[in-house]
């Protein structure tokens, strides 16, 4: 660092400042630091500097998946806003298995990560023990939860999967059935199917909900074309076929017209996520639009502020969601 600063003609704390919070030093006196930087070669010791500052610069991140592109635009609008406050990610996937997520957390914490942002707001009892008595800073996202850990940005995907079924409800459907995947894990899966039966039990208090649920089936597009075989054969009758997820709709959409079932005339179809392809179907896809960037960049705006020690604990955060006509329903 004496190197550089003797390149860059400043002091040794102004190349520290430079380096770990440019912020704080002029635009001419950054860029000074930067080619002293390539011209030397200089690489920090983060060890050194985590021991000598108590921080790591890092933020633990924990994902059900990455291949949901909702859950990449989430993490990519975390990372654009932590990258120029000097922090990295690290990520780590739990598959939907919640004792995976404690062991995830378990391993981050001996990295010492500065914070934390969890998609879901359901965990072991002894990975919430795990999160409170670490203390750093904890956002959770992609549901709701009156009681966080910590903080939340996030949206009810219960009130969110009612509001859809009475919308399309109100438009005349009335044979409405539903169909998941439940695994033990995926909690916003289990918030939705109490969703459509919330909205069923005040639609029509005295049927039975029509289900297709499928347990431990992998979020891809040939369960979607399951589903729809399933429900065509349990419920005949069905108008509208709303999915747990746009994954599953957008299969089902795609082998009714194989069968020369037309959507919406012979039978309607509805999912939730409003993902890529789900826009460029034809007809597009009716479903939840639910802003994975805006979770993203909420949830790092949240932490960042509890890192800098602006917001108080239980910081809540209700992102939203809108629902999406379109020609499918």
């Amino acid at each position: 660092m004496l190197d550089v600063a003797e390149a860059a003609g400043v002091s040794a704390q102004t190349v520290s400042r430079a380096l770990n919070r440019p912020q704080e030093v002029s635009e001419e006196t950054r860029r000074r630091v930067e080619l002293a930087v390539k011209s030397t070669g200089y690489l920090g010791n983060l060890a050194a500097s985590h021991l000598a500052s108590n921080r790591s610069r890092t933020i633990a991140a924990i994902l059900p998946v990455i291949s949901t592109s909702v859950f990449s635009d989430t993490l990519g609008a975390a990372a654009s806003l932590l990258t120029p406050a000097g922090y990295q990610l690290i990520v780590g996937f739990t598959n939907y298995e919640e004792l995976r997520e404690e062991a995830l957390v378990r391993s981050f914490i001996q990295r010492r990560p500065d914070g934390f942002i969890i998609i879901g707001t359901v965990h072991t009892s002894e990975t919430v023990r795990l999160l409170r008595a670490y203390g750093a800073p904890v956002v959770e996202t992609w549901d709701w939860n009156d009681d966080p850990v910590d903080a939340l940005a996030g949206f009810s995907n219960q009130e969110a999967m009612r509001e859809l079924v009475h919308r399309l409800h109100d438009t005349g459907y009335h044979a409405i059935t539903f169909a998941c995947t439940i695994s033990a894990g995926d909690h916003r899966a289990i918030r939705r199917l109490d969703g459509f039966k919330q909205a069923m039990r005040e639609i029509s208090p005295d049927d039975p909900p029509r289900l297709v649920e499928l347990q431990n089936r992998a979020i891809a597009m040939s369960t979607g074309t399951e589903m729809l075989g399933i429900a065509l054969e349990r419920y005949p009758d069905t108008d509208l076929l709303v999915f747990a997820s746009d994954v599953f709709a957008s299969a089902a959409l795609l082998e009714a017209q194989r069968q020369g079932i037309r959507v919406p005339d012979d039978l309607a179809i509805a999912g939730f996520g409003d993902f890529e392809l789900a826009r460029h179907l034809n007809p597009p896809l009716t479903t939840v639009s639910v802003d994975g960037m805006a979770i993203g960049r909420q949830a790092t705006d949240l932490l960042l502020k509890r890192l800098r020690g602006e917001t108080s604990d239980h910081a809540m955060v209700d992102v939203g969601y809108q629902i999406v006509r379109r020609g499918s329903a």
